[in-house]
């Protein structure tokens, strides 16, 4: 048989040659197919040079180092080319190791990514060159798990589609941890472009928070490409937690359809950032309450979102459980086009807390949305606190023939415009919800029927996703869920720490113990003492405890002293801690708790600060509860190193209750969150019922500040007394930041002083 090839520059056109062909090929061709078991890459590489329509190429059980795999050739619908393992989930492609396709009509399956990560800018590509694309092309039942560059800022993709009509279906991507889209359609060339791929049946697992933009689960196209058609199909997938960055979706093309997929607890929306005439119809979005979780954000034209079940949905602003954003004037492909001709009806919103229209209205993003509709939706909040917040005229959305139990205006969220509330097109009535057998609510009067998601509406479950044969587990241990080792000495500690399992708890005798070398934490684990304060901890190094990649670290009833550490003289760069963060980027995120403590004389003539994060270390959590600090130098969180402002951070939740701090000549908490990026959601500060006295007055703290907080986006200070101590500084940066101040009492010390950086500060911040 005889192929004519054309040259290099053309290939894409031979490709389409040979797919018109084909067809009439492949009963031949299939007389012939072959099956190849292969148990190296070099028997692959061999064998891939020779494949054939209909031919089968099975890598042999056990795992493949470093495996770049170039899966190319021309299969016929009838007679594809396979690629598979001999047994499904046994074939582990680990260290640097990849997956190229090129062709027609390919097909992988049953292959498990982890321990490792891709060489190249994708796990997954369906190209093999910038010229040659895969075409009627399918990956099923592939498992990614973690399978992510080493450094947390390291871009790259784990899925890429190129190509048209393929399809991704019934995979398992879990723990995408670094910079970049979980799964991208790229439409770089016309030859990707209205390309029909099909993404269904995939199962998107716990996704952490990124801290960052770059952390979507799903990509459609960019920027640059979006007032092209994608015709891509996004259906029946279930989004588990995909908490990466406020875009869980982001649909950056146009004539997409996102249908049937539900999405749980996941903080961020499904976003129609750039291209025109997108459905949305039959998704399930389930909140739960977990905070900023959110639905549909709706920018530009002919948008429609209809049959979707919003529940329990907390997010507020670009995170909301609905929002209508408002454009630029003439605005270029990377900003934010006006909404016009959004078509928004028969959706459910129960128990969402805020619908936000004309959303992100300022100077720059002016022009209000026209020619829109809300109708035939059902809004029932069980508080009887509306949702709505208005932000600019929206005389062009038509409310009509929507119904909602009694709603009280909410005073928190209060209409921009006092002339500007929604007067007509919403029937409130007394509203009685029950569950149907598809598990979500609906009026029980059957004459409320026509209004909200239809009553055959089927939410895609998570069993019903990814493989079979692979667990979905949860994405992080508990603390004090393992074993419990008692210890009495440093050298046992030590060594319990090293042999440690994930989740067990140490637990200190009621002794002194001097540690001589940095503990370093790589799983979660609990130190506690026996007894309150019988057990105390100081240390000769720079540092007690190092907290690295897979670590969390729980701290209970401890004395610790930093009276027998390292004095590094004649070095004004030298800092000592009690608690740090691996020196190089961490890729995990982690969390850390100190309870029930005290903690004292960190007084070396250099800055001696409690905790203190390295660069590109992210803390999902940060509880400091209960604890007693006096004679300290330097700060006592110190949460500050991303200053490059792009909009990146240390930490996402820091909570600061019930303590007590004096003779702290640092900042109690600086944390830091520069640049004007809308991509997340944090940092957030809860700092309450502490006693602060002589705070904040030392000779090396820059800003003479008891806390200094720079672009936090929710703060809650409340019932705190500062004594003799210096002033608190809030600066606002970008996004809608709240702070709320109330009920703190200040005895010679200055009233609390917030800053607004980019603009006027908004009284409705603060309390």
């Amino acid at each position: 048989m005889h192929y004519q090839y054309l040259p290099r520059k053309d290939k894409n056109l031979k490709h389409i040659a040979l797919m018109l062909c084909l067809p009439a090929l492949s009963p031949f061709l299939s007389l012939n197919a072959a099956t190849y078991t292969v148990k190296t890459p070099v028997e692959y590489n061999q064998t891939i040079k020779n494949i054939v329509a209909g031919d089968k190429i099975i890598l042999a059980d056990g795992i493949w180092q470093d495996f770049e795999i170039n899966f190319t050739g021309q299969g016929s619908k009838a007679a594809p080319i396979t690629l598979s393992a001999q047994t499904k989930g046994k074939v582990i492609l680990s260290g640097q190791s990849n997956l190229r396709l090129s062709g027609q009509y390919l097909h992988v399956s049953g292959l498990v990514f982890k321990n490792g990560y891709s060489p190249s800018r994708e796990v997954i590509a369906f190209k093999s060159s910038d010229d040659e694309f895969a075409n009627h092309s399918r990956v099923s039942e592939v498992v990614i798990d973690n399978f992510n560059k080493p450094e947390r800022f390291d871009s790259d993709q784990w899925v890429t589609l190129y190509g048209k009509n393929n399809r991704i279906d019934h995979n398992h991507l879990v723990g995408k941890r670094n910079k970049g889209v979980t799964l991208t359609v790229r439409l770089t060339s016309l030859f990707s472009q209205q390309n029909n791929h099909q993404i269904d049946h995939n199962y998107f697992g716990p996704r952490p928070t990124l801290g960052s933009n770059g952390g979507e689960t799903i990509r459609i196209g960019t920027s640059h490409h979006s007032m092209s058609a994608s015709q891509t199909v996004i259906e029946n997938n279930y989004f588990d937690r995909c908490d990466g960055e406020v875009e869980i979706i982001s649909v950056k093309s146009g004539n997409n359809i996102i249908r049937n997929n539900t999405f749980f607890e996941s903080r961020g929306t499904l976003t129609l950032r750039h291209g025109n005439a997108n459905q949305i119809t039959g998704n399930v979005f389930l909140g739960n309450g977990v905070e900023h979780t959110g639905g549909v954000r709706v920018i530009n034209r002919d948008q429609s979102v209809s049959n979707n079940y919003f529940e329990g949905l907390s997010g507020y602003r670009f995170g909301s459980g609905f929002t209508i954003m408002n454009g630029v004037p003439n605005s270029p492909l990377n900003r934010y086009h006006q909404v016009v001709n959004a078509n928004i009806n028969h959706n459910s919103f129960i128990d969402v807390n805020h619908i936000h229209l004309a959303a992100g209205s300022d100077a720059e993003r002016s022009a209000a949305p026209q020619q829109s509709n809300f109708a035939d939706n059902l809004l029932v909040n069980r508080n009887q606190v509306s949702p709505f917040a208005i932000f600019d005229d929206i005389s062009g959305i038509s409310f009509t023939n929507n119904v909602s139990n009694e709603l009280v205006s909410n005073k928190l969220v209060p209409n921009k415009l006092n002339n500007n509330s929604i007067t007509q097109g919403i029937d409130a009535q007394s509203i009685t919800l029950v569950q149907a057998k598809n598990g979500l609510l609906y009026p029980s009067d059957n004459a409320l029927s026509a209004y909200g998601v239809s009553a055959s509406l089927t939410p895609t479950l998570k069993n019903a996703t990814g493989v079979s044969w692979y667990p979905k587990t949860e994405p992080e241990i508990a603390f004090d869920s393992g074993n419990h080792i008692a210890v009495s000495s440093a050298q046992e500690l030590k060594q319990a720490i090293h042999h440690a399992s994930a989740g067990d708890v140490i637990t200190l005798n009621n002794c002194e113990y001097l540690l001589e070398q940095v503990l370093l934490i790589n799983k979660p684990l609990t130190i506690k003492a026996r007894e309150n304060h019988q057990a105390k901890l100081s240390f000769t190094q720079t540092s007690l405890f190092e907290i690295q990649n897979n670590g969390s670290l729980k701290l209970d009833g401890l004395v610790i002293s930093g009276k027998n550490s390292t004095n590094i003289t004649g070095n004004d760069v030298a800092e000592n801690s009690v608690v740090k963060t691996a020196s190089a980027g961490m890729l995990t995120n982690y969390r850390f708790s100190l309870l029930n403590s005290h903690i004292t004389q960190l007084n070396s003539p250099h800055s001696f600060h409690f905790f203190d994060s390295g660069a590109r270390a992210f803390a999902n959590k940060i509880v400091i509860s209960n604890n007693h600090f006096s004679n300290i130098s330097g700060d006592v969180l110190r949460l500050n190193k991303e200053t490059d402002d792009k909009g990146i951070y240390n930490a996402e939740y820091v909570q600061v209750n019930n303590n007590q701090f004096e003779h702290i000549q640092g900042s109690l908490v600086n944390l830091y969150r520069g640049g004007k990026d809308e991509s997340t959601f944090g940092p957030h500060l809860s700092f309450v019922n502490n006693h602060i006295n002589q705070v904040g007055l030392g000779k090396r703290n820059p800003f003479k500040a008891s806390l200094y907080l720079h672009g936090v986006q929710v703060t809650d200070m409340a019932n705190n007394q500062f004594t003799d101590s210096a002033a608190v500084k809030i600066e606002h940066t970008t996004g809608d930041p709240i702070s709320k101040l109330s009920n703190n009492q200040f005895s010679h010390t200055a009233q609390p002083r917030i800053t607004e950086l980019y603009g006027q500060l908004k009284t409705k911040n603060k309390q």
